[in-house]
């Protein structure tokens, strides 16, 4: 991995963990306060959450090394967004409607879930790009 790589993959975990508390903390709290019979209870969540750091990183890593492998010369930004799509449709998209799908995750959630960390990857997309430019 490149110097660059490496501290894109940095960037790309900071911004995965930020956004994913902003999208799952704050914007989906009251959604998920109202499922909380069937979810693990804060306390329990909360001692597994090396597991969360260690996803998040793991997904700024391979974020970081996808998109150097596939950039090419075309405009950043639209690179960017284009990445950001092509991630959601790969992983946010599959994901939340298995949820619904195996679990009692209510297709509202599931939705807002998709739209929300579409948003997140494709702003990820845009910053990275723009690192690479």
């Amino acid at each position: 991995m490149s110097r660059k790589c490496i501290i894109s993959a940095a960037v790309m975990f900071i911004m995965a963990w930020a956004l994913s508390f902003f999208v799952h903390g704050v914007l989906l709290y009251g959604d998920y306060s109202k499922m909380q019979t069937w979810m693990r209870p804060q306390s329990e969540a909360t001692t597994l959450m090396a597991y969360m750091i260690f996803a998040q990183a793991l997904f700024g890593v391979a974020f970081a090394w996808i998109y150097a492998q596939g950039r090419n010369d075309n405009p950043w930004l639209m690179q960017g967004v284009r990445f950001g799509i092509a991630v959601a449709a790969l992983t946010m998209v599959p994901t939340y409607l298995i949820y619904h799908v195996v679990t009692p995750v209510p297709l509202v959630v599931a939705l807002k879930q998709i739209a929300f960390d579409t948003i997140r990857v494709v702003l990820m997309g845009i910053v990275i790009a723009w690192m690479h430019r």
